[in-house]
C-alpha cells in the first residue's frame, strides 16, 4: 500500500515505467492526479505542476499524444477547482471560525484567505499558478459566497491557461539538459513571466487610487 501511495505522490518522477505498465491508462491516472491535486483540498501535496512538465516532456518523445493530454487536463484542472468551490459552499461561512480544522493547517488557509480578500475575482485566475494556495482558493471562493458563474468563468480561463503553459513548455523544453537539471528555476521563471504583467497593472492601479 505505501508502495502505491508513494508512486502515486511521485508519478512525475515514474512516468515512464507508468507509461510501459499501463499504456493508455496513463491518461486516466493523470487525469485523476490533476483532479485530485485541487479538487479535494487536502491532497494538495500531489505533483501539479512538474507532472503537467514531465508528461508534456514525454509527449515530445511520441509516448503520449499532446492534443488529449491538454483536453483531458485541462477538464481535470477546471473540474477540480469546481469540486473544491463546491466542497467551500457545502461547509458555509462557520467554516474558518473553528479553532482546529482535520488535515488543513489554519496558518495556509487564513494566509489565502487574507490574499482572496485583498485581490477579489483575480485569485482564482492568481492562484491557480501558486502551489499550495491554489489548495484553498476556490474552498474559500464557495465559504465566501462568490457567485458560481463568475467562479467558473476565471476557473476555466486559469484552469486551461496553466495546463497549456506547463505541458507546452514541457513539450519543446523537457528535454533539454539544463531545463531537466534545473527544473524548479525553469518553473519558478514561467510563473514569474506569465504574472508579471498582471502584477505590474496591479500596481499601476493602486498608485492611479492613491494619487486620484
Amino acid at each position: 500500500m505505501n508502495g502505491v501511495v508513494e508512486s502515486i505522490i511521485h508519478l512525475d518522477k515514474s512516468l515512464g515505467q507508468v507509461i510501459e505498465a499501463y499504456g493508455a491508462l496513463t491518461y486516466l491516472l493523470v487525469f485523476m492526479v490533476i483532479f485530485a491535486e485541487v479538487g479535494l483540498v487536502v491532497t494538495g501535496f500531489l505533483p501539479g505542476d512538474s507532472l503537467i512538465f514531465a508528461v508534456g516532456a514525454l509527449a515530445a518523445t511520441g509516448a503520449l499524444n499532446p492534443w488529449v493530454l491538454f483536453l483531458l487536463l485541462s477538464v481535470a484542472a477546471i473540474a477540480g477547482n469546481i469540486s473544491n468551490f463546491g466542497i467551500g459552499c457545502w461547509l458555509g461561512p462557520g467554516f474558518l471560525k473553528k479553532e482546529k480544522i482535520p488535515f488543513i493547517k489554519k496558518a495556509h488557509l487564513e494566509y489565502t484567505q487574507r490574499f482572496y480578500e485583498r485581490h477579489g475575482g483575480k485569485t482564482v485566475l492568481i492562484a491557480r499558478f501558486l502551489p499550495v494556495i491554489r489548495s484553498f482558493a476556490p474552498l474559500l471562493g464557495g465559504i465566501s459566497a462568490m457567485r458560481a458563474g463568475r467562479f467558473i468563468m476565471y476557473s476555466a480561463f486559469a484552469g486551461v491557461g496553466w495546463v497549456a503553459m506547463y505541458l507546452w513548455t514541457g513539450y519543446y523544453f523537457g528535454a533539454i539538459p539544463f531545463v531537466k537539471d534545473n527544473f524548479s528555476l525553469v518553473i519558478a521563471a514561467v510563473i514569474v513571466v506569465t504574472l508579471l504583467p498582471g502584477v505590474v497593472g496591479f500596481i499601476r492601479h493602486l498608485r492611479k487610487n492613491r494619487t486620484g
